[in-house]
């Protein structure tokens, strides 16, 4: 099945130009466990990690885009 918030995340990603590791969670349940464990407990997908840190799920990284943010933070630039 086909996630629709994985899908709208990847699309944002894409539009910015960022290369970036998609990791199937139900394909990988080690990885499951990790995801929930890197993020802070969230459960939900996609969660998104930008150098090692984790950024956000998908409304979040559109919310971080219409506020200006998202790009700094892509691009490392960003403080916070």
């Amino acid at each position: 099945m086909l996630c629709p918030f994985c899908y709208r995340a990847k699309s944002l990603l894409n539009s910015k130009g960022v290369e970036f590791q998609e990791i199937d969670v139900m394909l990988s349940p080690g990885k499951r466990q990790e995801m929930v464990t890197r993020s802070g407990g969230r459960t939900s997908v996609p969660q998104i990690f930008v150098d090692g840190t984790h950024v956000g799920n998908c409304d979040e990284i559109y919310e971080l885009e219409s506020m200006g943010r998202l790009t700094g933070i892509l691009e490392g630039t960003s403080t916070g």
